[in-house]
């Protein structure tokens, strides 16, 4: 049974959420990643896994037991030297999880670090443990929406999240620690490492089996159960006019381990659709941003009694939104509602936004009273923008968005769609409200692969050549955004994957495709064999 702080509140299955999956085993698609333990190749440290927000890459190619504990050793030094005595540790519903956030906190607790260990949790409630627990750092175990096969580390220190050069950083720490972070060192050429054990789920981590060199005192490991306090401090500070029906799609991402019950807790009824936590992702893919993936919630909206619907990605750090028409209300329309709904409160405040938002944005903001800033994209890089500006709110095309008002300035897309829930139920037609907000005629984010290093490389040479004579400004923050009368363009390399990501944006059909056939002539001429998508 969910939990509930009211006895009102009510959830109900959706019929295409079965209430019993079946367990998920470790070899569901061949052996567990290292269940033979990890050889000698494994070991070497993967340059192209330390991106720009975070670290990300393939299990067990790329990240597995051995990468994690040199990681955390890392972490350690880093801890240390900036006299933070313990980092908190949650992580997803990926299969790999458990395994990487066993050998991570076995990295930190040999480097002298204490660990927090919150179990299996959405990435949000790592970042409010960190504010809770006053230590500032932990490390969020996630591969967010990418494929089952993928992980990465998502990281804070201090109060900051690391990114750009911080992650290179511990890069470097990792490559001088050689091959002295692994428990039993490099073994010789060819030899098999030892698999690391599987330490029990709860109880006191052991001790590892070879002591770090120069020795420091090894940390101690306490675990927390969070859900309930993450739970009851959202439903006290977010409260709504009246019990509103919604239905949500967590994906089988671990968003289903929180977002029932807590909307529960603030008197929703509750439709469930693909709530139980499986790393498989057997149903969709738990991304929001992508239409396709929509489908199920939006078919469920418009045939229920349901007000609306909710979706997060597989963390659920981000938030998709559907009206009762089937209408996707994308992210950068929804940070329209709540820039006017804080600048009531806080006249004057500045808002943040990505490179990839509506120019609609920059207007409401204005025309509520604030002073709109466009920023690049990427969580680490809005967190800090927000922290340096002290704005009370900040969003992102792809979902996240940042509450620092009220709230603790991270994204957090539970907390995200308790807000907007707060706003939408002082109306009596919320799907009104939400289709009000202005929109030009746009694209979704549409993607040009490209193998690796290669985007990065072609977006410097369209800043430098590229040519875009109607364009009344282009703005070079993260990679080119051509400003016109009638709308706009924007090509920018993704610091996760290899692909040039692309929008566009007209106030008709005909000044959108005026645009993207400006954008396609200079793509061309310095990629004539790109395989544009528009």
């Amino acid at each position: 049974m969910f939990r509930s702080a009211r006895p009102a509140a009510k959830i109900t299955p959706c019929r295409r959420c079965p209430v019993h999956l079946p367990p998920i085993r470790d070899n569901v698609n061949g052996p567990a990643p290292h269940s033979k333990g990890n050889t000698l190749a494994t070991l070497s440290l993967p340059a192209a896994v330390f991106k720009a927000y975070d670290i990300r890459g393939t299990v067990p190619e790329q990240l597995n037991p051995a990468f994690a504990r040199g990681l955390g050793l890392a972490l350690a030094q880093q801890a240390r030297a900036q006299n933070v005595p313990a980092l908190v540790v949650g992580y997803d519903g990926r299969l790999s999880s458990p395994e990487l956030a066993q050998a991570l906190q076995r990295g930190l607790l040999a480097g002298g670090v204490d660990t927090i260990d919150l179990g299996m949790v959405p990435t949000p409630l790592v970042y409010f443990a960190a504010h809770t627990q006053k230590t500032g750092s932990g490390v969020a175990i996630t591969g967010s929406h990418n494929p089952p096969n993928y992980n990465g580390f998502k990281m804070m220190m201090g109060g900051k999240t690391l990114h750009g050069e911080d992650v290179q950083a511990l890069r470097k720490v990792m490559e001088e620690m050689g091959g002295g972070w692994h428990p039993q060192g490099v073994p010789p050429q060819g030899s098999v490492l030892p698999q690391d054990p599987v330490l029990p789920q709860d109880p006191v981590l052991p001790q590892d089996p070879v002591p770090l060199q120069g020795s420091v005192p090894h940390g101690t490991r306490q675990t927390l159960g969070l859900i309930d306090a993450y739970i009851e401090r959202v439903s006290t500070d977010v409260k709504l006019a009246r019990a509103m029906k919604i239905a949500i799609d967590c994906g089988n991402g671990v968003g289903g381990a929180v977002a029932p019950q807590l909307f529960a807790a603030l008197g929703c009824k509750v439709d469930t659709l693909f709530c139980e936590v499986d790393g498989r992702f057997p149903n969709h893919h738990p991304d929001p941003a992508d239409p396709a993936n929509l489908q199920d919630l939006i078919d469920h909206v418009k045939n229920s009694d349901c007000e609306l619907g909710l979706a997060f990605d597989g963390d659920a750090d981000r938030l998709g939104v559907v009206s009762k028409s089937g209408e996707i209300i994308w992210p950068d329309r929804q940070l329209i509602l709540y820039a006017r709904d804080i600048l009531q409160r806080e006249p004057g405040s500045t808002i943040i936004f990505d490179v990839k938002c509506s120019r609609h944005v920059a207007r409401a903001i204005e025309q509520a009273g604030g002073r709109p800033l466009m920023w690049q994209t990427g969580h680490s890089m809005i967190k800090a923008k927000l922290a340096e500006t002290g704005a009370p709110l900040a969003g992102e095309m792809s979902g996240h968005i940042f509450f620092k008002e009220r709230w603790f300035g991270f994204d957090d897309g539970l907390y995200t769609g308790a807000r907007l829930l707060e706003i939408l139920s002082r109306h009596a037609d919320p799907s009104a409200v939400l289709e009000a907000l202005p929109q030009g005629i746009s694209t979704p984010e549409l993607k040009l692969e490209m193998r690796e290093g290669e985007p990065h490389a072609l977006i410097k040479r369209l800043q430098n050549e590229g040519k875009f004579p109607s364009a009344q400004s282009i703005n070079p923050i993260d990679g080119v955004r051509a400003e016109y009368a009638d709308g706009f363009g924007l090509a920018r390399a993704s610091n996760t994957t290899p692909v040039v990501v692309l929008r566009f944006e007209g106030d008709t059909r005909e000044a959108l495709q005026r645009i993207q056939a400006e954008f396609r002539h200079a793509l061309l001429a310095l990629a004539p064999d790109a395989r544009l998508p528009f």
